[in-house]
C-alpha cells in the first residue's frame, strides 16, 4: 500500500503481550490497542527480562501515542489499553468497545474504573453523575433485545464435529445460559455514556463507520474473543480504507476460531491484515485440539483466499516456542501461495524473542 502506512509498535514476538499498531493515512493517524503486559510464567525468559521488554514496549507505545489523532480500544484487556496512564488519551478521539453491552463482568468493571478516571482527569467530574440509570421498564425491554448469538454464526452452527458434536451442544447450551445472565446484567447496570470533554472525546464504535477526509474507519459488530460464548468477552475488528487500499486489524479472534469470522475477513479482502493466532501456549488447558484445528484451518483459508500483500500473524502465538510447529499448515499455505506471512518481529527484521531466547538458553546448557 502507498497511502496507508502500517507501523507495528509492539507485539508478542518482541517480548511482551501486545498488538499495538500505528496506522497512518494522508488524513489521520490511528493508534490501535495501546496496551501491554508482561509474559506469562512459562515464557522462556527471566522475570527481569520480561519486565525489561514490557517497559520498552510501554515507552514505544507512549511515543506512538504522541503521533496519533485517534486511539482505538477493541476491548478492556490490559494488553490492549492503558488503564492508568491517561496521558496518551489527551486531545484524542477514542473509539472504544461499548462497556454497556456485549461485555463480560470483569471488563465491565475495568471499563467503569477507566472511564471514572477519564471523567476525573479530563472532565473534572465523576462518572456516577453522568451515568444513566435505567427504569424498570427499560431494563425489562433490554432483556428481550438480544438474540441468540449463534443465529449470526450459520457456518459454525452447522459445522459437523463428529464425535465432538454431543459435547459441543452441551457447551453451547451452557454458554447460552451464561450469555443471558450477562444480558440481565447489561439491563440492570447504569449506562456509561459517550463522553465529550474539551481535551477528550469517546465514541462507541461497534458496527459503525466514520469518515476523516478520504479515509474511512469502519468497525465490526461485537465478536466473541475466541470460541463461541467465550467467557473472556467480546472484541471488534478495525478496518481502515483510503481510496482503493484496505487494512484490517483483527484484534483477539484467537485464530480466528469461528469460521464465520474468517469468512468476514475473506469477504473484506484487505491488502494488509494483522491476524492474531490461537493461544497455543495454553494448549491442553483452555485450548483443545478441536478448536486449535479450527483456528489453523480458518487461517489457512484466509491466507489462500485474500489478495494480501502482507499478513502479520502474531499475538498469542509467539508466547509459545512451538508456535510454528502447532500452526505449521498456515506457514506452509503461505509458502505455497507465495504470500508474505510473518510475525511482527520478522517484519521489523528480527527473530521472535521466544525463539531466540530459547536458543540462547539451550546453548547455555
Amino acid at each position: 500500500m502507498e497511502k496507508i502506512i502500517i507501523e507495528p509498535v509492539w507485539f508478542d514476538s518482541l517480548g511482551a503481550k501486545s498488538s499495538c499498531t500505528l496506522v497512518k493515512t494522508p488524513d489521520v493517524r490511528i493508534l490501535i490497542d495501546p496496551g501491554i503486559a508482561a509474559m506469562q510464567p512459562s515464557f522462556p525468559a527471566s522475570d527481569a527480562k520480561k519486565r525489561e521488554w514490557c517497559e520498552e514496549g510501554r515507552k514505544a507505545i507512549e511515543r506512538a501515542s504522541k503521533e496519533a489523532d485517534i486511539i482505538v480500544i477493541s476491548h478492556y484487556h490490559y494488553d490492549h489499553y492503558f488503564p492508568t496512564d491517561l496521558s496518551i488519551y489527551k486531545d484524542k478521539i477514542l473509539f472504544a468497545k461499548n462497556p454497556n453491552e456485549y461485555i463480560n463482568d470483569s471488563q465491565r468493571a475495568r471499563a467503569t474504573s477507566f472511564y471514572s478516571s477519564i471523567c476525573a482527569t479530563y472532565g473534572k467530574t465523576n462518572l456516577e453523575s453522568l451515568s444513566l440509570e435505567k427504569t424498570k421498564e427499560k431494563a425489562k425491554e433490554m432483556k428481550y433485545k438480544y438474540p441468540d448469538p449463534m443465529a449470526e454464526l450459520p457456518i459454525a452452527s452447522h459445522k459437523d464435529f463428529g464425535d465432538y458434536n454431543k459435547r459441543r451442544s452441551e457447551l453451547l447450551e451452557k454458554g447460552k445460559r451464561w450469555f443471558y445472565g450477562r444480558v440481565a446484567n447489561w439491563a440492570e447496570n447504569p449506562a456509561i455514556p459517550e463522553l465529550n470533554f474539551p481535551s477528550f472525546k469517546l465514541k462507541y464504535s461497534e458496527g459503525k463507520e466514520f469518515k476523516f477526509g478520504d479515509t474511512t474507519l469502519r468497525f465490526s459488530k461485537p465478536l466473541f474473543h475466541g470460541i463461541e460464548f467465550s467467557r473472556v468477552g467480546w472484541v471488534f475488528y478495525t478496518i481502515v480504507e483510503h481510496e482503493n487500499e484496505k487494512f484490517i486489524y483483527s484484534s483477539d479472534l484467537d485464530g480466528p476460531i469461528i469460521e464465520d469470522y474468517a469468512q468476514q475477513i475473506i469477504h473484506e479482502n484487505p491488502q494488509v491484515l494483522i491476524l492474531d493466532g490461537p493461544m497455543t501456549y495454553m494448549f491442553g488447558y483452555v485450548l483443545n485440539r478441536i478448536n486449535l484445528n479450527r483456528a489453523v484451518e480458518n487461517a489457512v483459508e484466509i491466507v489462500r483466499s485474500i489478495d494480501a500483500e502482507l499478513i502479520i500473524y502474531d499475538h498469542h502465538l509467539p508466547r509459545d516456542r512451538k508456535f510454528r510447529e502447532r500452526t505449521e499448515k498456515v506457514w506452509n499455505a503461505a509458502k505455497e501461495a507465495n504470500k508474505k506471512v510473518v510475525t511482527a518481529a520478522e517484519f521489523l527484521g528480527m527473530e521472535p524473542v521466544v525463539l531466540s531466547t530459547f536458543s540462547e538458553s539451550e546453548q547455555a546448557r
